[in-house]
């Protein structure tokens, strides 16, 4: 009967490890959402910057009088303020994704542990069935 309730036991954990395991897929996946999603803001981020920096730069380029008074388009002052509008319109999505992205490797961190928890359960009950049946095995012997 003990055996049986050890092994009971050890299905149990076999399950648990494959559920939690199917977890941490599960969150791999979201995270790679959450990877790309912050690649394509930082490339739609980097194409506006880049539109700011082009209409500046023609700017320049086109009235004598910028370039008397500025050393390059980035001196124009307009153009810091361009470029933080940009940063302001983007920090808060990227702050989100990042924290969602944190939120994610914790979750896969908690639940690695709790794996590494089982595995060290799995041992020992493995442990103890080895020797049930070691001893009664001398028992039925004896």
């Amino acid at each position: 009967m003990a055996i049986g309730n050890l092994e009971v036991t050890l299905l149990t954990y076999t399950e648990s490890k494959n559920r939690l395991t199917l977890d941490i897929t599960n969150l791999q996946s979201q995270k790679a959402l959450a990877v790309a999603a912050q690649a394509d803001a930082n490339s739609i981020k980097a194409k506006d910057e880049e539109e700011v920096r082009r209409f500046f730069k023609a700017l320049y380029e086109d009235d004598p009088e910028y370039k008397g008074k500025y050393s390059d388009y980035t001196q124009i002052p307009d153009f810091e303020e361009e470029m933080d509008k940009i940063a302001a319109k983007y920090n808060d999505e990227l702050a989100e994704l990042t924290a969602w992205e944190t939120a994610l490797d914790n979750q896969i961190t908690t639940k690695d542990a709790e794996i590494k928890e089982i595995e060290a359960y799995e041992q020992s009950f493995k442990s103890m069935l080895q020797n049930n049946i070691q001893e009664d095995f001398k028992l039925g012997l004896g």
